[in-house]
């Protein structure tokens, strides 16, 4: 639902076709989206029309961001850390006339 709003506002109804649901389990669906700040609705007659808020998911992405740069550098310890010690074994297993 979410990426549907991101390209426009749909209504409830057009939320819910993607996913062959009924009107009011779409409804749900976007109330919890709204509890979440991440959806804003507004009535019109009898059309519910939901829009995306934003906000939070920056924050979301700003978050996630952070630890996708501190799992990757510690990725990249790990990975330096493996190749430092097969290179030492790998030098240990030479036998001394290996070394001439």
């Amino acid at each position: 639902m979410l990426r549907s709003l991101a390209s426009g506002q749909r209504t409830i109804g057009e939320l819910a076709a993607p996913f062959s649901m009924s009107f009011a389990a779409a409804s749900k669906h976007v109330r919890v989206l709204e509890a979440a700040g991440l959806v804003r609705r507004k009535i019109e007659g009898r059309s519910h029309i939901c829009r995306i808020e934003p906000a939070p998911l920056a924050a979301a992405s700003e978050w996630l961001r952070f630890y996708e740069r501190f799992w990757t550098d510690q990725f990249d310890a790990l990975d330096a850390m493996l190749k430092a010690e097969n290179a030492a074994q790998s030098l240990s297993k030479k036998t001394p006339h290996d070394q001439d």
